[in-house]
């Protein structure tokens, strides 16, 4: 499979298939695509539909398979942001945020992943459920706004405002804490909560997350009399 991503802030990935090769994706992400290619829709076990109903996506997927000969599809984002590409390795599986997922190899599987800690759940920005992307092929997330990125060490820790993380390595512990004083709290204009990250592991921040720019745009409209 060879991809190109194009058309930022509203991008769009485009991918050239082999005869037979398949690609999962979110339904209703697929854009365009040669006529060869053909759509199974794919739900896995009852486990896998069931965690996905609680990880925020919808519960069935879809498989595209080039017939015939090389196919071309391309996957659109839903929102105005980024896409980026990973690979997942066997060893080395990623933790995204819910509705993260756009794509993949079909070699990729998602699951499910519930924080250790019920704070980092409920108060963490990400939820209490994420989605982990494990197996191995190439993956396409989505990211709200544009993505700064941070290579942790063991031990080394990144303090984040709630909603900022897109996507982190497995080894990355996330945990919650507290905004401290009074004044603080009720004058300080930023969120209760702060989210901590613990390496060692990449993390990939994004600089708009959804919740923020619905939070901003609705702030703007005029309300009703």
């Amino acid at each position: 499979m060879r991809y190109e991503i194009k058309g930022e802030p509203m991008p769009v990935v485009i991918c050239q298939l082999e005869a037979g090769e398949p690609m999962i994706c979110e339904s209703g992400s697929m854009a365009w695509m040669s006529p060869n290619m053909k759509m199974e829709t794919v739900g896995g076990g009852a486990g896998k539909v069931f965690g996905r109903m609680f990880s925020g996506e919808r519960l069935f997927q879809n498989q595209y398979t080039a017939q015939g000969g090389p196919g071309m599809i391309a996957f659109a984002s839903s929102f105005s942001g980024s896409i980026i590409a990973r690979e997942i390795r066997p060893d080395r599986p990623i933790v995204i945020q819910k509705k993260g997922f756009l794509a993949s190899e079909a070699g990729v599987e998602m699951s499910v992943v519930f924080q250790k800690k019920i704070a980092s759940g409920l108060f963490g920005g990400e939820g209490f459920i994420m989605q982990k992307l494990s197996g191995s092929g190439m993956a396409f997330i989505e990211v709200d706004g544009s993505t700064v990125e941070y290579d942790l060490a063991a031990g080394q820790q990144l303090v984040v405002d709630t909603g900022y993380v897109a996507m982190m390595d497995a080894t990355c512990t996330m945990d919650v804490q507290t905004i401290k004083g009074v004044k603080n709290v009720l004058f300080g204009g930023e969120s209760l909560f702060n989210t901590i990250i613990t390496g060692p592991g990449h993390v990939v921040l994004q600089t708009m997350p959804l919740t923020n720019l619905v939070s901003t745009i609705a702030a703007m409209l005029p309300s009703k009399s």
